[in-house]
């Protein structure tokens, strides 16, 4: 009968373990949501910063002297 017992407390012990892992586990995935979610945020706010940027033509551009010319 105390053979009983032992496999018992031993499926208890397991149990918690079990619901202690799953709680941590929880809290993990929320903490990787949270951070992929900031993650979203962060490209939004650097699509909009980069929409904002108007590139000059070449045509307009300052010509600057070839290397080869400048050494010597």
């Amino acid at each position: 009968m105390l053979w009983v017992l032992i496999f018992a407390g031993i499926a208890v012990a397991g149990l918690i373990v079990a619901i202690s892992y799953a709680v941590w586990l929880w809290h993990k995935a929320s903490d990787l949501f949270s951070e992929v979610e900031m993650l979203g945020q962060r490209v939004d706010e650097l699509t909009t910063l980069l929409s904002q940027i108007e590139p000059t033509p070449a045509a307009q551009l300052p010509r600057h002297r070839s290397d080869a010319g400048d050494r010597g």
